[in-house]
């Protein structure tokens, strides 16, 4: 069972998975998905077949455009590295080939030998295309929410003296770690982020502390750039990101999202 509390009446967890070769989504009901077809951000309906969780492949719960990393954006980070609270949302796009699914292996890169830390993180997933939207019509633009875990190559941001590679450092195959559902219908603000690494707690932070809440993120990228669905916002983290060694399991827990699990392997 991935769900950590009973959700609300309107709310849903909403996923994608594989089974013999065939992509599909629909809601989690306990141990079964119940399959539907169409648009999950349009129109869609349960097509009446339901399967046991452990006879599918878990998928990314959406297919971003996408996948916006948010850097300091949490007060309590900001004071102990000592970094001043940014005037607007300071983010990077991850690659499109690092997108991972909850139950996938994180792989080490080849080309990097240095630490590899994780990020557990709120994701904000786009349910409808917005351009320009005011933080009063940024929340009708948001599906759900995720888990997140924004994977980073630490070394590599500051190698080079003359250039920050953060796009580099986060855009590794299998660094853009999402799902294992996104919830709808869920109120982010009262949520708290816990990450445990090899089983124990290393980050347990509230949502309240961001600098920018998830709707001023949306409405301040969206008049940079247009967020379509299934785009993915992650929230930025806070304090306990630390490195990971082969063999250690990552877990990112919501309350009302789930736990999203992944091994850190050395190949």
């Amino acid at each position: 069972m991935l769900t950590s509390a009973r959700m609300a009446h309107d709310s849903n967890l909403w996923m994608r998975f594989r089974r013999d070769g065939r992509a599909g989504f629909g809601l989690l009901d306990g141990d079964e998905v119940v399959v539907h077809e169409g648009d999950m951000f349009g129109g869609h309906a349960p097509t009446g077949e339901r399967l046991p969780t452990d006879s599918i492949e878990w998928l990314p719960p959406s297919q971003p455009s996408k996948f916006v990393c948010i850097w300091n954006n949490f007060h309590a980070a900001a004071a102990k590295q000592e970094l001043a609270i940014p005037a607007e949302p300071l983010y990077l796009i991850k690659g499109a080939n690092a997108y991972c699914a909850h139950g996938q292996p994180i792989r080490a890169p080849v080309s990097y030998g240095g630490r590899v830390v994780y990020e557990g993180e709120l994701g904000v997933v786009i349910g409808r295309r917005c351009s320009n939207v005011s933080p009063g019509e940024a929340a009708q633009h948001i599906f759900g929410y995720t888990c997140v875990n924004d994977v980073t190559a630490i070394e590599i941001v500051g190698r080079d003296a003359a250039f920050a590679q953060w796009t580099r450092a986060k855009s590794f195959d299998t660094f853009g770690v999402f799902g294992p559902v996104i919830a709808t219908g869920i109120e982010p603000s009262g949520l708290s982020v816990r990450t445990l690494l090899g089983g124990r707690e290393r980050q347990n932070f509230p949502v309240s502390d961001m600098i920018f809440a998830p709707a001023q993120l949306v409405s301040l990228i969206s008049r940079d750039m247009t967020l379509e669905p299934g785009d993915l916002i992650a929230c930025g983290t806070s304090l306990g990101v630390l490195p990971m060694k082969a063999g250690n399991v990552v877990e990112v827990s919501i309350e009302g999202i789930g736990t999203l699990r992944n091994e850190y392997r050395q190949e």
